[in-house]
């Protein structure tokens, strides 16, 4: 499980702050739009309202990458969190943009006594609803049978039982109990510092994890005032084109075709639509082939010409495509 709340979002003064910075290398600080507004919008208390030239600004940096988009790192998020250590432990992976204060299981361990709560047991098999093969033996006799279920229960008792002997005795020997004890199902609490490039790392790489508790917090960033700041996907530059070059690629890109950038700037500096093409003399997985003598030499450069009939001919689909998008720009 993982709980997300008491989010702070950036102030109206920090926003204008990030945006004026975000304006500074081309000094185009008059076309902002943004403004401080007393109403319910996106928000909280004095109100900021993103306006149009700004947001557009700020998609395209984020769209064009990292180098390009600094001022995300500039927007803060505050949130207090809630999930298991196991959560934390690659939550912990992410060092630079955050910061964090957790409450101590050294200190304060032995404040309340365990119980179920604290502990992220979702999973956990359970023979009351799963069958009873799941379930393991704890003696040679094999008459006694446990789940995951149960051995939580069974953890959670030693730990209370040791709890309760440390508050009685002061003993380190029963803090040390608990300490090593302690699964990693435990359930912490952290109040933690964050910005949106910090989290539009998060985002690309945790979004389709298979622990419950990242896609719950990939979901809560979409939550967020302006998230496709967050989770719109790095376009690629595609170098200039004119003419019939650039109609050569609008034709291929409304037919669904995808260019590499060595594809797209060898379209470019050699006026032809340059695509790898399978040598059948040779395999393109044989380790040490050289596969250029097989191709033409354009402009003192070697490139592997796209033969559009061939291809079509294993792809009819592809080339009806190709027909009816060019036909359709002839009209």
């Amino acid at each position: 499980m993982i709980n997300l709340e008491h989010v702070v979002l950036a102030s109206p003064e920090q926003m204008e702050f990030v945006i004026e910075g975000m304006r500074n290398p081309m000094n185009s600080w008059e076309k902002s739009d943004s403004e401080k507004e007393f109403t319910n919008a996106k928000w909280p208390e004095e109100m900021f309202i993103l306006g149009e030239n700004d947001h557009s600004l700020m998609q395209k940096l984020s769209d064009a990458g990292t180098e390009h988009r600094k001022y995300m790192r500039m927007i803060p998020v505050y949130v207090r969190i809630t999930a298991p250590l196991y959560w934390w432990k690659e939550f912990d992976t992410y060092k630079v943009g955050t910061v964090a204060n957790s409450c101590s299981t050294m200190h304060k361990i032995q404040e309340k006594e365990f119980d179920r709560g604290d502990f992220s047991c979702e999973h956990l098999l359970n023979m009351a609803n799963n069958d009873a093969g799941d379930a393991l033996f704890l003696n040679d006799a094999n008459n006694i049978r446990v789940d995951g279920d149960d051995l939580l229960g069974l953890t959670i008792n030693v730990l209370n039982y040791y709890r309760g002997r440390y508050i009685e005795t002061k003993l380190k020997q029963y803090w040390w109990q608990m300490i090593q004890l302690l699964p990693s199902s435990y359930n912490q609490t952290r109040n933690v510092m964050l910005n949106y490039e910090v989290l539009a790392n998060i985002y690309r790489q945790r979004k389709n994890h298979k622990l419950d508790e990242w896609r719950e917090f990939c979901k809560w960033i979409e939550s967020l005032p302006y998230s496709e700041l967050i989770t719109s996907e790095v376009k690629e530059s595609i170098p200039e084109m004119t003419g019939d070059i650039k109609q050569v690629f609008d034709i291929l890109k409304s037919a669904g075709i995808k260019l590499t950038k060595e594809q797209l700037e060898g379209l470019r500096k050699n006026g032809v639509f340059c695509y790898p093409v399978a040598d059948s003399k040779k395999k393109e997985t044989e380790e040490g082939t050289d596969q250029t003598d097989s191709f033409p030499i354009i402009d003192g450069e070697c490139v592997k010409v796209y033969d559009t009939r061939e291809y079509a001919k294993e792809h009819p689909e592809w080339g009806e495509k190709i027909r009816r998008t060019a036909h359709e720009d002839n009209n």
